[in-house]
């Protein structure tokens, strides 16, 4: 029989799942919308209650200890089962649809939907990745109730709607063995116009004085991955889009840095489920 001295308390839990998976303090604060010290005071409460120690904090990193990660399957499962009979009566199904980016997405956005679905089960996220532009013009347009999108951070931008997350890089990124030598023009894949990027490419190109040649244009981020992946040429593009088989080239092969970007969120929700799910995405996004 349970008892009222050996039952968890489920935002504690749910605080540890959220930290083990960021490996942040800081990130889980985000997504629960709360400070870090009260993130921490849950821990601590959670692990007294245990007599366990579930993490081993540094000054540079958060990890699980030997108990935090034989805890971790069960304390999923034990916020699933909540939700599940919580949803049976006061979680009707909502959608949310959201746009992203695909600068932004890329390869975190399977980790990212992951999280989303273990924080509200009961969601449906309905997603579109697009460019910049694009999903701008979705979202203005009534079709997304939110949208991830890429703003240059030297670019002046006319409306004020946006929350800026935090700060992104863009980069060259090409297979290891990749070589190219000043006298000849560079090998470019790229985004088809109207990419903010791809004017972001040719103006640092053309400053820098490098000759360069288009042999590759992509509709999306995973078109001009495919094409970097199998070695037709470089691309630029964001950390979080680009393939694990790639490697950042900028170094090896002399080339100028990118101007960064800004990412920014587009909301027009207000509901607190929808805003809630929100910020694990933002969260998981900044974690990555």
């Amino acid at each position: 029989m349970v008892t009222l001295m050996n039952t968890l308390d489920l935002d504690a839990v749910q605080a540890f799942v959220l930290v083990a998976d960021m490996q942040s303090f800081t990130r889980a604060a985000e997504a629960l919308d709360t400070t870090q010290s009260a993130v921490s005071l849950k821990l601590k409460r959670l692990e007294t209650h245990l007599d366990r120690r579930l993490l081993e904090r540094t000054p540079r990193q958060v990890r699980l200890s030997m108990e935090g990660q034989a805890f971790l399957t069960a304390a999923r499962e034990l916020l699933a089962a909540h939700d599940r009979a919580w949803s049976v009566l006061h979680a009707p199904p909502r959608r949310l649809r959201v746009g992203f980016s695909g600068h932004i997405a890329g390869a975190s956005l399977p980790a990212l939907l992951a999280r989303v679905a273990a924080h509200d089960p009961a969601l449906v996220i309905e997603v579109r990745v697009a460019t910049s532009a694009e999903v701008l013009a979705s979202y203005d347009a009534g079709l997304l109730d939110a949208a991830y999108v890429l703003h240059h951070t030297d670019r002046q931008f006319d409306r004020q709607d946006g929350e800026v997350l935090f700060e992104d890089d863009m980069d060259w990124f090409g297979l290891a063995e990749t070589s190219w030598t000043p006298n000849e023009p560079l090998r470019l894949a790229m985004l088809a116009p109207p990419c903010g990027l791809r004017t972001n490419v040719i103006e640092a190109l053309d400053q820098a004085g490098i000759s360069w040649l288009e042999v590759f244009v992509g509709d999306g981020v995973s078109a001009l991955s495919a094409a970097v992946t199998a070695g037709l040429a470089i691309g630029a593009m964001g950390r979080r889009a680009a393939p694990a088989s790639v490697v950042c080239v900028r170094d090896k092969l002399g080339l100028p840095a990118l101007q960064p970007t800004n990412v920014v969120l587009y909301r027009s929700v207000h509901d607190e489920r929808s805003r809630s799910a929100l910020r694990v995405m933002s969260a998981t996004l900044r974690a990555f």
